[in-house]
């Protein structure tokens, strides 16, 4: 165990007491080892992907199932009844999911940001199929399985949805349970547009900025929750009028939903599924984009170690000798290495710790 990645106070604490309570692991047989070698990288990553995104929608859509599920019921349980633990129940999803698997795959979990990375940050086009068809899988098994879980209940409310409507597929539904359907007065297509394209456009910038390794107020321990936060916060104000958020997560319980409900789970509200599916794609990359030209700060990156100029120290000296910021671009660094020496009781930011590409 590498304690150097570890705040200084807690490593003392460890050092003193690991060995009596962690299970020493076996040794590693060859065998596992060269079964690992030969495992194909993108395997892992688009299995990474898909598991990340099953995390984060099965307890959200298990917690709609019971918000649902229990406001239409004769006797409503009350703390499962409101929108909070659906936002809680999707945040924390999103957190386990970071934790889990994206030190694998990068944890993007959205086709949006894994079509931003390879946009601004160099991630290989040739991925992003991969990644985006194993996304949308992720959300398809969590939609099944919830299927599974809740069969009897979700299928008493489908009967008495379509004694009472003529159907199952709207807003409160059975079919609500999986994917998003706007309110019934929710009729223009306008509205319902710039909502989504603004719910969207938020939690990408607020991603992009917790990405950002020249942000100092936020960890890599607590970028998982933050951007959970994120998502909570537009949950608990405008999931009430309905909101999708993210391609993978709705298309994937859109299939789900066409097999149990039928094919009036892509037509209903007037074609609305076309903006829970696709406007977060262009919503994100506008949000990202404003993010890197108006906000980034890219000598600030590499004056913290994050980043190198394309034509390495030469290119960097020159562009400072150019822009007379030579003496700025010291001291500025000065500045941060004193500050981190005080964070964390060494030199230079600690080692490890850099963010990864995360959802």
């Amino acid at each position: 165990m590498h304690t150097h990645d570890i705040e200084l106070g807690v490593s003392d604490v460890l050092q003193h007491h690991i060995s009596r309570h962690v299970v020493a692991l076996k040794p590693v047989s060859q065998r596992k080892l060269d079964f690992e070698h030969k495992r194909p990288r993108i395997l892992r990553e688009c299995v990474a992907e898909a598991t990340g995104v099953f995390f984060y929608v099965f307890p959200g859509i298990a917690a709609i199932a019971s918000f649902t599920l229990n406001t239409t019921g004769a006797l409503p349980v009350s703390f499962f009844s409101n929108i909070l633990q659906v936002g809680f129940a999707f945040a924390l999803g999103i957190a386990f999911a970071i934790i889990t698997v994206a030190p694998v795959s990068g944890g993007h979990f959205n086709p949006a940001i894994t079509i931003c990375f390879a946009i601004w940050q160099g991630f290989p086009w040739k991925k992003v199929p991969h990644y985006i068809l194993s996304q949308i899988f992720g959300s398809f098994m969590a939609g099944l399985v919830l299927m599974g879980c809740y069969w009897p209940e979700i299928q008493a409310l489908r009967a008495a949805d379509i004694a009472a409507h003529g159907t199952a597929v709207f807003n409160g539904g059975a079919a609500s349970i999986l994917c998003s359907f706007p309110n019934p007065n929710q009729t223009n297509q306008g509205y319902l547009f710039f909502q989504e394209f603004m719910v969207d456009a938020f939690l990408g910038f607020i991603i992009w900025a917790v990405l950002d390794p020249a942000n100092p107020f936020v960890s890599p321990v607590s970028a998982p929750f933050t951007i959970g936060l994120a998502y909570a916060v537009m949950v608990w104000g405008f999931a009430v009028n309905t909101i999708s958020t993210n391609l993978a997560r709705d298309l994937g319980t859109r299939f789900v939903a066409t097999i149990f409900f039928g094919r009036e789970a892509f037509t209903a509200s007037n074609g609305y599924s076309w903006i829970s599916i696709l406007i977060n794609i262009p919503a994100t990359i506008c949000a990202t984009a404003f993010y890197e030209f108006m906000i980034r700060d890219s000598l600030q990156q590499m004056g913290k170690g994050h980043a190198q100029h394309e034509e390495g120290e030469d290119g960097l000296m020159r562009h400072l000798t150019k822009t007379g910021t030579v003496q700025d671009y010291r001291n500025n660094r000065g500045i941060e290495q004193g500050y981190s020496t005080a964070l964390t009781g060494k030199e230079g930011l600690a080692n490890g710790n850099e963010k990864r590409e995360m959802v």
